[in-house]
């Protein structure tokens, strides 16, 4: 056996709640939003079970990633240039040399997270948060599906 279980909570699930959050961005960057996710669960009461976050935009993602040293953000977002520069070549450059870049960058780095609920708490490491990055260069509102699924206080 490779790991330990610690105790198992059993929790009978009551209730789905949802809500839709919404954030200005201002070109790329990697935006915090795991207090907006705490706030979403204490005001649906929530207990145990489990968090989604779902982006509804194909040019930006969510990432979990450190959120003590502002450093990092920095040099994920210099990664991601990398990876997928402007320059390369891209066919699809309808909406500007940005456009197809954000698409590969949002594939890479996904459009969903799913995050455990215990006590009403994010179940998230020490120097973890939840992230919206915005891959493109002009302002967005982007809008980010919050859904609780579990058992309420």
């Amino acid at each position: 056996m490779a790991g330990h279980l610690s105790s198992i909570v059993a929790a009978r699930p009551e209730m789905l709640a949802r809500a839709t959050l919404r954030i200005d961005t201002a070109g790329p960057t990697l935006i915090e939003f795991t207090q907006d996710a705490a706030q979403f669960l204490r005001s649906c009461g929530a207990s145990d079970g489990v968090l989604t976050a779902f982006v509804r935009h194909t040019s930006c993602s969510l990432t979990i990633q450190e959120n003590a040293d502002p450093d990092v953000r920095r040099d994920l977002l210099t990664a991601l240039q990398r990876i997928a520069p402007e320059n390369a070549g891209w066919v699809h450059d309808t909406e500007g040399p940005d456009d197809m870049p954000a698409h590969v960058k949002a594939m890479l780095t996904g459009v969903s997270l799913t995050v455990p609920v215990a006590d009403g708490r994010l179940m998230l490491g020490t120097w973890q948060g939840l992230y919206l990055v915005e891959h493109r260069r002009a302002p967005h509102r982007r809008e980010i599906m919050l859904q609780f699924f579990g058992s309420r206080n």
